[in-house]
């Protein structure tokens, strides 16, 4: 068995808390009406659209061509996009600062618009310094679980499938990566991670 050496997370909701609620709570009051605009209006499905590839400005027009109604709410999430993530999870940017430290290769595979990853990433630069190279789905156009998207990722970080252990919250996201040979952990918080990672003989620190 090969062992591991470099650690490749995701990004949402492993790094960093995102959620589309975090800005429509700002700007829509009423619980119910937030509700309803998040599960019939700006859908999972429709975001990710972006995840693929799409640019906003094409997304945001078809939608607002079905919903004249929230145009304005739909337009809001280009410029503010950065307000859907909250902060990073708890735990991990410690986490993430002991591996660097200790010189683990640090990596990341994320479903994530490029347009909107590249404002993201900035603003959260000493963060993602720590990390030799991220693949983002929409700039390749290809998204986990998608094989392809491991394959080139472990291309890309000069990694293989063994030497790496993956992170996701997602759990099919996990169960992609492990059937072709990557140690993957389903993200469920710091403390299970850290396990899981002294037991790949992974050492923060």
């Amino acid at each position: 068995m090969i062992q591991p050496i470099a650690v490749i997370f995701d990004v949402g909701n492993v790094l960093f808390n995102w959620n589309l609620r975090f800005l429509y709570e700002r700007l829509v009051e009423d619980d119910r009406a937030l509700d309803a605009f998040l599960r019939d209006v700006m859908t999972m499905e429709w975001h990710l659209q972006h995840d693929a590839g799409r640019p906003f400005a094409e997304t945001s027009a078809e939608l607002i061509a079905q919903h004249p109604e929230q145009a304005a709410l739909i337009a809001a999430l280009g410029p503010r996009f950065n307000e859907t993530i909250r902060g990073v999870v708890p735990g991990m940017e410690a986490l993430v600062a002991e591996l660097h430290e200790a010189g683990v290769p640090l990596f990341a595979i994320t479903n994530f618009s490029g347009e909107f990853w590249r404002p993201f990433r900035a603003a959260h630069a000493a963060f993602f310094d720590r990390f030799r190279d991220v693949v983002v789905s929409g700039d390749e156009g290809l998204m986990k679980p998608d094989r392809a998207i491991y394959e080139l990722a472990l291309a890309r970080f000069g990694l293989r499938a063994g030497e790496a252990f993956f992170v996701d919250d997602n759990i099919v996201n996990v169960e992609a990566a492990a059937a072709m040979g990557i140690a993957a952990h389903h993200f469920t918080g710091v403390g299970p991670l850290r396990q899981a990672m002294t037991g790949m003989g992974l050492r923060a620190g």
